[in-house]
């Protein structure tokens, strides 16, 4: 029985509707691993940012410690840093698949509602 269907030839497929199929294949892939590889550009971008987002300033207090109300026995300094609006903090370093046209921005904000140079931390 297997022999009969091995050397059966009246389904037999041609190799011009095996290369159209093949072609047609791996079209849809290319256009498949294009798409992810912008989705993928999309959420990194968010995640850069949310990173951006992030308002890291800092203060920490000096201490001190007197002997008999008088002399420092100890004395430490305190520190703090302001953190700015850096470059690309505002979705202004959007990364996008499609190439828009010359002199135009994307739309829309990202994080801190904005646009380009709106939003984010002040």
């Amino acid at each position: 029985m297997f022999n009969k269907l091995w050397n059966d030839e009246v389904g037999a497929i041609l190799s011009a509707e095996i290369v159209l199929i093949g072609t047609i294949l791996v079209i849809g892939m290319v256009v498949g691993l294009v798409e992810l590889q912008c989705s993928i550009a999309d959420e990194l971008n968010d995640l850069g940012e949310a990173i951006g987002a992030m308002n890291q300033s800092y203060v920490v207090s000096g201490q001190a410690s007197f002997k008999r109300g008088k002399f420092p026995k100890g004395l430490t300094s305190g520190s703090r840093f302001s953190d700015r609006i850096d470059t690309c903090d505002g979705n202004e370093c959007s990364i996008v698949c499609v190439l828009l046209p010359r002199g135009e921005r994307p739309k829309g904000g990202g994080y801190g509602g904005g646009g380009f140079g709106g939003g984010g931390r002040r």
